[in-house]
């Protein structure tokens, strides 16, 4: 659901690529193929202690039935959040901890079906309504990253795996509840914004918004610090919501130390992504983040990407664009063409109106 950064992995490409569960499940073996050593080496740069700046917390039960106040102070509370962090916690809403539960136990099933019928839902391109996979990018990256996943359009049309049996009802109202959190949210930045409350949800189409449901799976690792599961990237759309199945290796980037994230039972996390950089002019930044693995258990994270309406064009909003110094930083292209130039690797020179490359490449 994302794009790498400008750090590689090693070239060497794989003889026959296949997931990374079937590959740790045939050869047990205490240490990995060449193909997935990933470089430069992660533990060289600077990692935040545990005790440093805390992930910000959003009650988003203050922005639905708090008072005035409650919800101003949230406001302003959820605009220091994007503003500083690109990220938040997200805690009292309606995303049971039962169906979480469910989605993730639902998503093992699928992860666990023969490798012959995964392979019905392989897919390489972007706008392919379900992916399975392993790797990151099949079409650029020359070597493997240690996860494999499955990637859904669950809005305006939605579409899963007919396997395992339930999985589809699970997965629609999983991406229905975390819909609702989003359209909350997207309410109260565009007040933040100084705009009106439905500001974005008109700008970007949000009715008829993409939703992507993804989850991507870790399996234990023989060597850890030799292989990477997602790379450095940032996310296209409007906000990510995330939950993981408790096994932690997800890392945020906050000024220049990565901090890790632990992601507690019953709590979403909730990341500033592409779309919502451009839409604030900046003033909102879209947070680098990736997912590292480890030698003891396997880790899954179900991630919703939450953008515009496929064929909107996406600009910052004119109200954010006055004076000279508040310039246009981003170039007006639709949705569409922003995975399609990203999934080519293209997107560096058209992101930005300026000098400056994209982060999505």
């Amino acid at each position: 659901m994302a794009s790498a950064m400008s750090m590689k992995a090693s070239p060497v490409h794989p003889p026959k690529i296949t997931t990374v569960k079937a590959l740790v499940e045939s050869t047990g073996s205490s240490s990995i193929p060449s193909f997935y050593n990933f470089t430069p080496y992660l533990r060289d740069e600077p990692i935040a202690g545990d005790a440093e700046d805390p992930v910000p917390i959003i009650d988003i039960s203050l922005l639905v039935s708090g008072t005035p106040e409650q919800q101003s102070q949230t406001i302003h509370q959820l605009s220091k959040a994007c503003s500083d962090w690109g990220c938040f916690l997200v805690i009292n809403h309606d995303v049971t901890e039962s169906l979480t539960k469910a989605m993730i136990a639902s998503f093992q099933e699928f992860f666990d079906l023969p490798e012959e019928e995964k392979k019905e839902y392989q897919g390489n391109h972007v706008m392919d309504p379900i992916r399975c996979g392993t790797g990151f990018n099949p079409s650029m990256d020359k070597a493997n990253y240690w996860r494999d996943f499955l990637k859904c359009f669950a809005h305006p049309e939605f579409h899963t795996p007919n396997k395992p049996a339930g999985f589809s009802e699970i997965a629609l109202e999983f991406s229905k509840r975390n819909r609702e959190v989003v359209t909350v949210l997207l309410k109260a930045i565009s007040k933040s914004l100084g705009l009106e409350e439905s500001y974005i949800n008109k700008a970007a189409n949000f009715e008829l918004g993409l939703q992507l449901l993804a989850a991507n799976y870790y399996p234990a690792c023989p060597e850890p610090e030799k292989a990477i599961g997602i790379p450095a990237h940032y996310d296209h759309g409007l906000l990510t919501t995330l939950v993981n199945n408790g096994v932690s290796g997800l890392q945020v980037k906050h000024k220049e130390k990565w901090f890790n994230v632990n992601i507690p039972a019953n709590v979403l996390f909730v990341q500033v992504a592409d779309h919502l950089e451009i839409l604030s002019n900046g003033k909102y930044k879209s947070i680098a983040h990736r997912a590292l693995v480890n030698n003891k258990a396997t880790r899954m994270s179900i991630a919703l990407a939450h953008g515009p309406a496929l064929d909107t064009v996406m600009m910052p909003a004119p109200e954010l664009v006055g004076n000279e110094s508040d310039q246009p930083a981003y170039v007006e292209m639709t949705y569409r063409e922003f995975l399609e130039l990203q999934q080519t690797g293209r997107l560096s020179s058209k992101f930005r109106s300026d000098t400056e490359q994209s982060k999505a490449v």
